[in-house]
């Protein structure tokens, strides 16, 4: 009986460091993953690096077609969640909470059912999976590569002409350019300025 304790000790005293040193490499992760999230310019060119570094891989061994097709849907459908509001309002217009369609209705900023940080993270972990594929042959599928291509452009023109559509109904860019910019104290300004100067007169 004391044995199979020490032995159970034994073990756990072996499997404290291990999970001491995996506890502590998350947290560092975490933490330059918390100091990139206000450079989206930084972080963006990195996968764009990442991106390249598996392009070239893909090129230089002629080969892992089928890897990079699964890639292309996987980005696709990052795409659609990036470009898509968190609250569709086909499925929850009911309820008040849909986008504004008229330009009565009251504003309601657009939020995005995928942010843009685990946008970003999404996207730079699966060229990262992806890239770590290439370097086992069991995922090296012959295939004609350029079928694949067609199907995935057919398949991306498709879903994007639907999202455009679907963006066209309701209303709404996802993306803001600039500064949000309101007439009302501007206009304001100019009447009193405008008295302003009738009065000197």
């Amino acid at each position: 009986m004391e044995g199979v304790g020490a032995e159970g000790e034994g073990g756990a005293s072996a499997t404290a460091p291990m999970a001491k040193w995996k506890s502590d490499v998350s947290r560092l992760f975490q933490h330059y993953l918390d100091k990139s999230t206000p450079l989206p310019v930084h972080r963006w060119i990195g996968t764009l690096a990442v991106a390249s570094i598996y392009i070239l891989r893909v090129y230089y061994v002629q080969g892992f077609y089928i890897v990079s097709y699964g890639l292309g849907i996987y980005l696709l459908n990052l795409l659609i969640g990036f470009l898509s509001p968190k609250i569709d309002p086909e499925m929850e217009g009911l309820d008040g909470a849909s986008l504004p369609t008229k330009g009565s209705d009251e504003f309601k900023p657009f939020i995005r059912r995928l942010p843009e940080f685990k946008f970003w993270y999404s996207i730079t972990k699966a060229f990262l999976v992806a890239f770590f594929m290439t370097f086992f042959s069991m995922f090296d599928v012959p295939v004609f590569w350029p079928i694949l291509l067609c199907y995935w452009m057919v398949l991306f023109f498709l879903t994007m002409k639907r999202q455009i559509l679907h963006m066209i109904k309701y209303k709404y860019i996802p993306f803001s350019i600039g500064k949000q910019r309101y007439g009302g104290k501007k206009s304001g300004a100019s009447t009193s300025a405008s008295g302003s100067g009738l009065s000197r007169d």
